[in-house]
């Protein structure tokens, strides 16, 4: 394929062209892949670099580059309700593309930045990208201690990073970092060099396969092409983030609820005080199912109806219509805060009560169901809707905008705590 020129590049965000039908068609075989293998990988908590690549080279790490340069020219609702689908197979490896995505569409909304044409010939490539950007022990979350230095026309990144998502799995890591003049700068680091240490010391309870642990860096080289003003990152980034996280609890929820009515269909003994002496046709344990699919059918159409809202951002962006953007920015937030708190909360009454439908066998390692609420849980905990439900009462009753926006790089939503 052809270089695309510039003006080619000014519509990287133009006319999402995809069908979701046929992207699912496309994607649905892989993910079965990924998911027979899950329950193992999850009780040996071994790593999914097969299924990365998998996907990878079935073009998902592409999902939103247009199709003129190779992608599948998705909209962002399609992404995240893919990423849902994704999710539902292997939670750990759906959250792993979180920062891969995420920069992708930092190029898409940068056209005119001469390195965005670099990295959409190492995206064709299946070059793929990992995180770090907060660090553990600081005080705010925008204390960033990580400093970025240059000398002798070669620029070197020093610091420390926690919930470094998708580092194992990478080949390049977007750092953030402050430079000389104490700016905030995201750099493109690549991975496999002698200044960069990824470790596997990731300790939650879930999400155990995500290679969220630390990564150090002593003077590893950024990238020519990777030096990027924080403020300067697309407007909706932390929307984005957080959005990747509840497509995965989405997919999570949709996957107990799977294997919890499976599980009552083939369940052969009834407690005594049951309503009937088969499980399958209790009609108590028929209505918790009942009530499970509801907040499955909950959470999807949240999900659905919130990230839709994030391609009205784009569109607005794309025209250069500031006015509209912000606009969108603040029916985004809020939709947004308000899919976290009806997401989360159905992915963990699913993942919980679907063992009120099932018996004490249930509990056995051997058929994994804790992973459901292991993963949810870890997930949820990354960004605690308390706080986003109080900024949506101040919204509602006093017309406060909720706070965010262009300034949401200083903490990318959902990066841990």
């Amino acid at each position: 394929m052809a270089a695309p020129t510039s003006a080619d590049l000014r519509s990287l965000l133009a006319h999402p062209d995809a069908d979701y039908d046929s992207l699912a068609a496309t994607y649905r075989p892989v993910f079965d892949r990924i998911a027979a293998g899950n329950p193992a990988r999850e009780r040996a908590r071994e790593f999914p670099y097969e299924q990365v690549r998998l996907l990878v080279d079935a073009g998902f790490s592409r999902l939103r580059i247009p199709r003129a340069h190779g992608g599948d020219g998705a909209t962002l609702q399609q992404v995240f309700l893919l990423l849902a689908d994704l999710g539902a197979a292997d939670p750990n490896v759906a959250h792993i593309f979180r920062n891969h995505l995420a920069f992708v569409e930092d190029r898409l909304n940068s056209p005119d930045h001469p390195a965005t044409e670099v990295w959409l010939d190492r995206f064709r490539r299946g070059e793929f990208v990992g995180g770090g950007w907060t660090e553990a022990n600081n005080a705010k979350f925008g204390d960033i201690g990580t400093r970025i230095s240059t000398a002798e026309g070669i620029t070197r990144l020093t610091g420390e990073k926690y919930y470094a998502t998708g580092s194992l799995y990478a080949d390049w890591l977007d750092v953030i970092g402050r430079d000389e003049n104490d700016r905030l700068i995201t750099a493109l680091v690549a991975r496999d060099q002698p200044g960069v240490t990824l470790i596997d010391d990731w300790e939650g309870f879930g999400q155990q396969t995500t290679a969220s642990g630390s990564a150090r860096y002593r003077d590893a080289v950024v990238d020519e092409h990777g030096l990027f003003p924080a403020e300067e990152r697309f407007a909706y980034q932390g929307l984005f983030y957080q959005t990747a996280l509840l497509a995965v609890l989405v997919g999570i929820a949709r996957a107990a609820f799977g294997d919890g009515a499976r599980a009552l269909h083939r369940r052969p003994r009834n407690y005594p005080l049951g309503t009937d002496e088969i499980p399958a046709r209790d009609a108590l344990l028929q209505q918790r199912i009942g009530l499970l699919a509801t907040r499955v059918f909950q959470a999807e159409a949240a999900l659905e109806k919130q990230s839709a809202t994030l391609d009205v951002v784009a569109r607005a962006h794309l025209r250069g219509d500031d006015q509209a953007e912000e606009q969108a920015l603040v029916t985004a937030t809020v939709r947004t805060h308000e899919a976290q708190s009806v997401i989360i909360e159905a992915a963990l009454e699913v993942t919980t009560t679907v063992f009120d439908a099932l018996g004490a066998s249930a509990t056995a390692v051997s058929a994994g169901l804790d992973r459901h609420w292991r993963n949810a849980r870890t997930l949820a905990s990354h960004n605690p809707r308390v706080f986003k439900e109080r900024v949506l009462g101040d919204y509602y009753v006093n017309g406060t905008p909720p706070p965010g926006g262009s300034n949401s790089f200083l903490r990318p939503q959902g990066q841990g705590a």
